[in-house]
């Protein structure tokens, strides 16, 4: 099949280097990407193009390890993997996080899988030559607008919770965080300096209904999937483009989704809430800067962020991204001693949302679940009577388990 053109209406134009943006002369209202839910995933096909993103520090092992994992699928379909640079490996090599090449790379692919990125090395670096921008960069440039992180609670790690088993057992939420407006992208920002020397920074926290009305659609769509239940988190009673955000949710849900439950909480609620009772969660659906922060804590009931993948789309004519949730973990790289099950968690959802392939996703997460069954475990997840392996043996293993699945 041919080549998936890449539609980045209310993305705007990346720049040489890719590290800023301009801006379409048109208001953002009038810049509508179109995408009404969930609607993703390309026709079931007998070939892919999926582009690897190593990324920093222990990405490069992570990634070999899921393309080892996944590669019994060979039997059933081709995949053609190609490596390119983002991140602070794409700054050492060519000054920009993330390249003109990788980003013509991705528009020509059906797929993109994305290790880690980032490091104490680009720490000092500006803002336009940090590993974040580059990632950053790509998420507005694809249109990439609704990141989905799941925190379910693996039976064969619930001791690994700092949580009591009572509190933690049976928790399965979907987080779906807005990922290309708020507080992050909202202009005028900047930091100056008053004429008495002092200085001063500002952000600019805004979000337009279409945007919200996209967001909520992806969320409603999952809960039909889910247990039909979705809570918006909000601070509507302190911010006014929080009670846009409220008001839009309920016309969506009201005019739109009547079988999916809403219910709304205050984010310092809910984040009290995923401690106190996480159970009462399906779907969480929130802005930007309240999802960077809940999606966190919600790996957190799990026990380690090894184990957490996610899912960056919403563009339903260009690829998503797939990504673990962790960092890069730059003390441990080279050392075989990363969880690489985060990242190939990542690959099922890329199956089930990109590629068409929701039986093989299912394949995959089963032999996941079979090789925990076993008793084989990295050190992050560590725990008595587990036999311990490194970040390739891992991959080889969830190979073999997955071999006899097929």
């Amino acid at each position: 099949m041919g080549k998936r053109s890449l539609a980045v209406a209310a993305a705007g134009a990346l720049c040489a280097g890719c590290a800023a943006f301009i801006t379409p002369s048109l208001p953002r209202a009038a810049q509508r990407a179109g995408s009404r839910g969930l609607h993703m995933a390309v026709t079931k096909k007998d070939s892919y193009s999926i582009t690897l993103l190593p990324g920093d520090g222990i990405g490069p092992e992570i990634t070999t390890a899921t393309v080892a994992a996944i590669q019994p699928f060979s039997k059933l379909f081709k995949m053609e993997f190609k490596e390119a640079l983002i991140g602070g490996a794409a700054i050492d090599a060519t000054g920009s996080p993330f390249p003109d090449a990788t980003f013509e790379q991705i528009k020509a692919s059906d797929s993109v899988l994305l290790s880690a990125i980032g490091g104490p090395k680009w720490d000092g670096n500006p803002r336009e030559q940090r590993p974040e921008t580059g990632l950053l960069a790509m998420r507005k440039g694809l249109g990439l607008f609704a990141n989905l992180r799941p925190a379910k609670v693996v039976r064969q790690l619930l001791d690994a919770s700092t949580l009591k088993p009572e509190i933690v057992d049976g928790v399965d939420i979907m987080v779906v965080r807005e990922l290309t407006g708020d507080v992050y992208f909202g202009t005028p920002k900047g930091i100056e300096t008053t004429e008495s020397g002092e200085r001063f920074g500002y952000n600019n926290m805004i979000y337009y209904e279409h945007e919200v009305e996209r967001i909520a659609r992806v969320a409603f769509d999952v809960a039909r999937k889910r247990g039909k239940r979705v809570c918006s988190v909000d601070k509507a009673n302190v911010l006014d483009v929080s009670q846009l955000w409220r008001d839009v949710v309920i016309r969506i849900q009201k005019d739109e989704y009547p079988d999916v439950e809403l219910t709304h909480q205050y984010v310092d609620n809910a984040a009290m809430q995923l401690i106190r009772w996480p159970k009462q969660f399906d779907v969480m659906v929130t802005g930007n800067i309240f999802g960077d922060i809940l999606s966190d804590e919600a790996s957190m009931l799990v026990g380690s962020l090894g184990m957490l993948p996610s899912a960056s789309v919403g563009n339903p004519s260009g690829p998503g991204v797939f990504e673990p949730c962790h960092g890069s973990a730059p003390d441990i790289a080279g050392q075989d001693k990363a969880n690489p099950l985060a990242m190939i968690l990542s690959a099922a959802m890329m199956l089930r949302y990109d590629l068409g392939r929701p039986e093989e996703a299912d394949l995959l997460e089963t032999a996941v679940d079979n090789v925990l069954d076993q008793g084989y475990a990295t050190a992050d997840i560590m725990r008595d009577g587990c036999k311990p392996v490194g970040c390739k043996e891992m991959g080889q293993r969830v190979a073999e388990a997955l071999e006899k699945l097929l």
